[in-house]
């Protein structure tokens, strides 16, 4: 049987033709699900507070939790309206007005019309009459009409919406009840043109459409037969509620998606966290950035490598890579690359390591105490794979989008027991052997102390830069860029990690026969620091750029290998849900620090196949001295 159904959506008439779950029907709820969507998956999503006087704390829990929507069933004993779910359930201290109307009518008065603090929000109380709606509503009317400021929207255009659910009127009847009192209709109602004028919200029982568990979505069925009943109260631009809904986040996303507004909830705290964290927890991209395809002609090759490129994403575990991927509709440069491995991240004194003793073990290949640069735990010098190399004759460039003196950066050129010592720090950077060294400002470069450190490096024949722009003529350079360049991706950065990485491959290219690289995608840790996962995903695209043109440049060289990994995972990030097709993503965060789960490693090139596995971290740089024909240990 074919059923045609006409939704109006946002002014456009779209006709579905539901047969089974076919092509039309699934982009009907694409549309419904990421119509107007810029940044993110969501729509407009409030929170109801279902059966609220059964909370410990009536009204002020869920008030206090910002649910716009609260619930409260009636009943009329001796002209007085009291809440209750059942008659024998009816108390004398638990009247409507003690609850709901005298709290009200008290914040109205205190916030100056408003019901809440923030005047951008708007209060519905939706009144459920249990029996007998007539005189109920001749009690209402004469209980709340005493004060119009708090409930009547022509005095008070912030008033109060009052929604009758329950016993109701005969739709016909709505036009004899004042009208700042509006009704919960039904889906399948027939209400005529001036009855939806009252029609404050459409309600239904979500067990009627299916008996989803609240796990994963709906089956393609079930989910076209919610659509349809959310797209008529979108038609007649009214919200939407189910209930008898599983209470759980994942519940509420779905249901969401699917174009209910009023979320049902008896857990208005956790709702309302959940509600707060959705610009920080979900994000969709419109269109993806392009991927580069490897021609795989060196890779996994037994050719020599003269040339070790290691791009580290700071804070990039796989879920990080994962929510990248589906960000951009299910393709990454780092998906093109066929060897992978996993790398173990504990440090001596922690399984979770910071950036000093994550970034050491890769530099170093000896695992050190958190916030140990290049240093073991009892204070020597470990000599890092840049040293190592540079004892050979390689060209080195250190390369990254965070202070040039943080943690990452500096395990390669500098040896210090604290991670914090950054002037300690950009003193060795003085007296290291390199090309290229070029990362953000540190704190304390600025007047009297920046200006004797260029004359420092003017005296050690090293040239200062302040751009992405690199000094093509120079034999060593140590580059702090300008704050602009540094900021964060949703800010306004460009390419800059890119520029950095395509400008010394050409000087190093004209310079050296064989080179080393590390580039750091410093701050998707910071999304991951953050609890930001919009932050989070532009960085790790950003950072994909990357990958992109060293695999292009591999492809060039045919002697290049390039590894990618991370130092450790941050955020503890969890992803609740995706849609490659759509580019969205939906995580949740566990900690705002490092956690010890195991990172991706990703190879490309000749002798790839000697970096995959389950490994220590460690393990990459005794693998990469083994691949150019040292010793492993």
């Amino acid at each position: 049987m074919i059923k045609t159904i006409k939704f109006i959506l946002g002014g456009a008439l779209l006709v579905a033709h539901l047969h089974g779950y076919g092509q039309e029907q699934s982009k009907l709820l694409d549309s419904l699900m990421f119509n107007g969507a810029k940044t993110g998956a969501t729509l407009a999503m409030k929170g109801h507070s279902h059966n609220d006087y059964a909370q410990d704390i009536p009204f002020y829990r869920a008030y206090y939790a910002g649910m716009e929507s609260i619930e409260a069933d009636l009943y009329l004993r001796d002209g007085i309206l009291y809440v209750a779910h059942d008659k024998s359930e009816i108390r004398k201290d638990r009247t409507l007005n003690s609850l709901y109307i005298e709290p009200i009518r008290k914040l109205v008065k205190e916030h100056g019309g408003y019901v809440f603090a923030d005047k951008s929000k708007r209060l519905q109380l939706m009144l459920d009459i249990k029996e007998n709606h007539s005189p109920v509503l001749a009690a209402l009317m004469q209980l709340l009409a005493k004060d119009g400021k708090a409930f009547d929207p022509v005095v008070n255009p912030a008033a109060v919406r009052i929604v009758i659910s329950g016993d109701r009127p005969a739709p016909a009847d709505f036009k004899k009840y004042p009208n700042w009192i509006s009704f919960d209709g039904a889906v399948d109602g027939k209400y005529t043109t001036e009855e939806w004028k009252r029609i404050g919200m459409l309600s239904a029982d979500l067990k009627a459409y299916t008996n989803w568990n609240g796990k994963g979505t709906p089956v393609p069925e079930d989910k076209a037969k919610i659509v349809a009943a959310t797209a008529i109260a979108r038609q007649h631009q009214v919200p939407f509620r189910f209930w008898g809904n599983h209470d759980s986040p994942n519940t509420w996303s779905e249901l969401n998606k699917m174009g209910v507004y009023w979320i049902n909830t008896d857990q208005p705290d956790a709702l309302a966290k959940f509600i707060e964290r959705i610009p920080y927890e979900q994000y969709r991209q419109e269109k993806p950035q392009e991927v580069y395809t490897p021609t795989y002609v060196s890779d996994a090759t037994d050719r020599e490598v003269r040339k070790v490129i290691l791009l580290i994403g700071d804070g990039m575990g796989l879920a990080q890579v994962k929510a990248a991927l589906a960000a951009n509709h299910g393709n990454l440069n780092m998906a093109q690359m066929r060897k992978v491995g996993l790398s173990r991240t504990e440090a001596v004194n922690s399984d979770n390591t910071d950036s000093a003793a994550g970034g050491s073990a890769l530099a170093t290949g000896s695992k050190t105490n958190n916030r140990s640069i290049a240093m073991d735990p009892a204070g020597n010098a470990l000599p890092n794979l840049a040293e190592k190399l540079q004892a050979k004759g390689w060209g080195t460039a250190i390369l990254s989008t965070s202070d040039l003196t943080d943690a990452t950066p500096a395990v390669f050129y500098a040896h210090v027991s604290e991670r914090d010592s950054s002037k300690a720090i950009a003193q060795q950077a003085l007296t290291a052997s390199f090309d290229i060294l070029a990362g953000g400002t540190p704190g304390w470069f600025k007047g009297t102390a920046a200006e004797q450190y260029k004359k420092s490096m003017s005296q050690k024949n090293i040239s200062y830069g302040n751009t992405p722009k690199l000094d093509k003529a120079a034999k060593r350079q140590i580059v702090f860029l300008d704050a602009d360049y540094t900021k964060p991706v949703k800010a306004g950065r460009t390419d800059v990690l890119s520029q950095l990485l395509n400008e010394s491959l050409t000087i190093l290219d004209k310079n050296h026969e064989r080179f080393f690289i590390m580039a750091e995608g410093a701050q998707i840790d910071f999304g991951g620091h953050a609890n930001d996962l919009p932050y989070l995903v532009k960085e790790a695209l950003d950072f994909d750029k990357v990958v992109g043109e060293a695999l292009r440049y591999a492809d060039k060289d045919g002697h290049t290998l390039v590894i990618v990994t991370a130092d450790h995972e941050t955020g503890g990030l969890t992803l609740l849900d995706s849609d490659e097709k759509n580019g969205f993503i939906h995580g949740s965060f566990s900690s705002n620090d490092h956690t010890s789960v195991p990172v991706p490693v990703f190879i490309y090139g000749p002798k790839s196949d000697a970096l995959t596995g389950y490994y220590q971290n460690t393990e990459i740089f005794h693998k990469v001295i083994s691949i150019l024909g040292g010793k492993q240990k």
